[in-house]
């Protein structure tokens, strides 16, 4: 008969620690995506003090696969923000996803040593980001 209690007990200590697991929290904020076009300016700013931007040709390819994933949001965003009213913001936004292609279909994400194709498409991808922070900076925010 001893047996039982600890059983029962056993059973109520493991449904116990199961509603334990099930409690709701806070969400932890999503990381990453693309930026909506308001927060599009402050996500630029912080793409181009990144060192993959400032000093493309002497970083290692593989050290940038963040920044250019991050990098690879923006153009979505920044056609959001031209709504098909801003062609020139729309092209700029096409230049930069070409460089971010070039760059991944380099295989660039794997490559140790700067220089070469990938140290170019990191060039040809700060150069594009330049070029969109430009149109971006010069209109108001919301479009």
């Amino acid at each position: 008969m001893p047996k039982f209690p600890v059983a029962v007990g056993g059973a109520l200590l493991v449904l116990v620690l199961a509603g334990c697991g099930n409690e709701a929290g806070p969400t932890p904020p999503r990381q990453g995506g693309e930026p909506g076009p308001d927060a599009l300016p402050t996500k630029l700013d912080a793409l181009t003090v990144d060192q993959c931007y400032a000093s493309p040709r002497t970083q290692l390819p593989k050290g940038c696969e963040k920044y250019v994933t991050e990098v690879g949001n923006v153009p979505g965003a920044a056609r959001k923000r031209a709504d098909d009213r801003d062609p020139q913001l729309t092209a700029e936004a096409a230049k930069l996803d070409q460089a971010v292609g070039e760059f991944r279909s380099a295989g660039c994400t794997t490559v140790p040593a700067a220089g070469g194709p990938c140290s170019q498409a990191l060039v040809d991808i700060a150069a594009a980001l330049s070029g969109l922070k430009k149109q971006v900076d010069a209109r108001p925010t919301g479009g």
